[in-house]
């Protein structure tokens, strides 16, 4: 029989196995610094891809307050013809002819004022015929008048002399009492006719010069209606009042108008402005004398803003901007224009550029630290299209989130990734 190894076996006392002090140590540390980390980092419950953001950097410098906004190009000066009277019109140029300060650009034909032109003229010859039969008349009676003055005068001279002879013939007893007295009764006689005469001359004078006053009058006022009529009859050649080109014209030719009926418009080319239309949300901002930048054509020119409509049109205002002429080539009437006003320029402020944020308020921004974007409470001033003005909050050198901030949820940090 084969015995075991029993006999060999030693029977072991076990040991407890105890964890090294160095390993404990180590452990003790980790769990350390882990809660500080946790303590001392912010929570950060949202990331968001940082490639999905645009980040700028607030810095120091000018600041223009601008609106950018959209016009046309218009005539400064653009009359527009009208008829003067009813009739057939003639046209003598088309749309888009070149026309020079007095040029003929339309006749209208109107017998009517023809014909009231000839029957005054027929009244003005009567009236004319009846002051010089009138004045020849005054000839008369002055001729009649001063004929009666001399006679009294006359009379007047001879019991002058028949008085002065009775008073020689009664001293010498040569006459008797009675005829002395007759010849004195007759010296007063011719003296009141003389002066009655004399009165008649003067009153009738004045009567005549009266009358021949008030026929001249009629005449004049003749006249006048006259030459009224003969203007009206020239204003039938319609004439240009501007150098430039014809624009719209209205009618048809040969066509039958009626009286200040539109005929067509004539077009300055030496005088455009610009008209824009700006927001009315900017109305308070607009001034008379601003300057303007208009883009045009590939050209640039700086214009002034010289008027501003008083009414909003469909939530806009009407800006009219005036350049000086031959600063642009080749421009046209109703040519689209893009303008940028200038409203304000600061220097040395405190800058960012214009994002998606100021939808928010405009209030608070996400300033970025690392990995982290902190949100801070921020102010701001001026705006323009382009940059805002940075007040309080941030820094220069700061960087902030420009974009939108749906996506944050309004939430005190937000991790970068």
């Amino acid at each position: 029989m084969i015995k075991d190894t029993s006999s060999q076996d030693v029977v072991v006392k076990q040991q407890r196995r105890r964890t090294p002090w160095i390993v404990f140590s180590v452990c003790v540390i980790a769990i350390v610094c882990m809660g500080y980390v946790a303590v001392s980092a912010p929570p950060a419950a949202i990331s968001v891809a940082k490639s999905s953001l645009k980040v700028h950097k607030v810095s120091k410098g000018d600041l223009v307050r601008d609106i950018v906004t959209t016009g046309k190009i218009i005539a400064a000066n653009a009359p527009q013809v009208y008829s003067p009277e009813q009739g057939y019109v003639l046209l003598k140029v088309t749309p888009g002819d070149f026309i020079e300060v007095g040029d003929t650009v339309a006749i209208v034909d109107s017998p009517e004022l023809q014909s009231n032109l000839k029957q005054e003229q027929l009244v003005l010859a009567s009236l004319r015929s009846d002051l010089a039969r009138q004045q020849l008349d005054v000839r008369r009676q002055t001729l009649l008048l001063n004929k009666q003055a001399d006679l009294a005068k006359v009379e007047l001279d001879a019991a002058m002399r028949e008085d002065k002879r009775a008073s020689l013939s009664i001293q010498n007893h040569l006459i008797s009492q009675i005829d002395f007295e007759e010849a004195q009764d007759n010296l007063a006689r011719a003296k009141v006719t003389h002066k009655h005469a004399l009165a008649e001359i003067e009153l009738a004078t004045d009567t005549l010069a009266f009358e021949l006053k008030t026929t001249e009058e009629k005449v004049a006022r003749q006249e006048l209606v006259v030459v009224e009529l003969a203007r009206q009859l020239a204003n039938l050649q319609i004439k240009a009042t501007v150098s430039g080109v014809v624009g719209n014209v209205r009618i048809q030719p040969n066509a039958l108008v009626a009286k200040n009926e539109l005929l067509m418009t004539l077009v300055d080319l030496s005088a455009y402005e610009a008209q824009l239309n700006v927001a009315e949300s900017y109305a308070g901002d607009l001034g008379i004398g601003m300057d303007v930048e208009l883009t045009m054509g590939g050209q640039t020119v700086l214009g002034t803003l010289v008027s501003i409509s008083p009414e909003v049109v469909e939530r806009q205002v009407t800006a009219r901007v005036r350049f000086p002429e031959n600063s642009v080539q080749s421009i046209r009437q109703n040519q689209q224009v893009s303008a940028r006003i200038l409203l304000e320029n600061k220097t040395d402020v405190l800058k960012v550029a214009r994002g998606s944020f100021l939808q928010a308020g405009g209030h608070t921004a996400y300033l970025v630290n690392g990995d982290v974007a902190e949100r801070v409470a921020i102010q701001i001033g001026a705006t323009s299209m382009r940059e805002i003005e940075i007040l309080g909050g941030l820094n220069e050198g700061d960087e902030i989130v420009i974009s939108n901030y749906e996506k944050f949820n309004q939430a005190p940090s937000v991790l970068l990734r």
